[in-house]
């Protein structure tokens, strides 16, 4: 999707990587030789694991940063609906695409796969949202929840109403919220009636009325029940 200059981009992602592998490298050395004696010694192959393991974590942690740093740009223009911009980035910055590209094994990159999903969704690539939405890593918070529904929405616009029905619920539980939740079970039951699966709609529509009897969706869950044990 990104449309970066194809000469730009490769001598970027190089010089990124080559500098991070060389620093990765010379921290793993550095670290060895001032512990030469004891490596020589009988606690060599575990001292190897233990300086490998904390010369990953911090070239991981500094690749966060990094990524965290080049997002900065483009979250700036997603935040002003410059979507597709933020998508692309250009020849100053990288966009949310090439971000993913680069550093999507760290928890900056995996963030900048959930604006990739959601900015795709806005300028109409379907497929490409739904893909990102799918191996966004999501945690049980409401940015987890929020890409399940987004997930469920474009399932829904592509007539998968069950699987639609099946994804709001998620979104509904994995994260508990007396704002989201609430609209997710409306969307569920919405998506099941439409699928014909009345049973899973008046089971969603039960929970608004028993978990979240304050909320906005509960003022017309007793019209929706009515209605649906009336056709079921």
């Amino acid at each position: 999707m990104s449309t970066l200059n194809p000469t730009r981009k490769v001598s970027r992602r190089q010089e990124l990587r080559e500098d991070k592998v060389v620093t990765f490298y010379a921290r793993v050395l550095n670290i060895f030789e001032n512990n030469r004696q004891a490596v020589i010694g009988a606690g060599a192959a575990v001292l190897a694991v233990i300086l490998l393991a904390m010369g990953w974590n911090w070239y991981q942690g500094n690749r966060n940063d990094q990524a965290l740093s080049e997002m900065a740009e483009a979250v700036s223009l997603y935040e002003a609906e410059s979507f597709q911009a933020a998508l692309d980035g250009d020849v100053s910055f990288l966009g949310f695409m090439d971000i993913v590209d680069s550093y999507g094994g760290t928890d900056s990159g995996n963030l900048a796969r959930f604006y990739a999903a959601d900015a795709l969704f806005r300028t109409g690539d379907l497929e490409g949202a739904l893909e990102m939405f799918e191996s966004y890593s999501k945690g049980n918070d409401y940015i987890g929840a929020s890409a399940f529904a987004g997930e469920a929405a474009i399932h829904e616009t592509q007539g998968n109403h069950e699987r639609a029905g099946d994804l709001y619920m998620r979104a509904a539980n994995v994260y508990s919220s007396e704002i989201t939740s609430p609209m997710y079970l409306s969307n569920a039951a919405r998506a099941y009636t439409s699928a014909g699966e009345f049973g899973d709609a008046i089971d969603a529509l039960e929970m608004i009325e028993g978990d979240y009897p304050d909320s906005q969706a509960a003022r017309s869950v007793e019209y929706k029940l009515a209605k649906l044990n009336a056709g079921s």
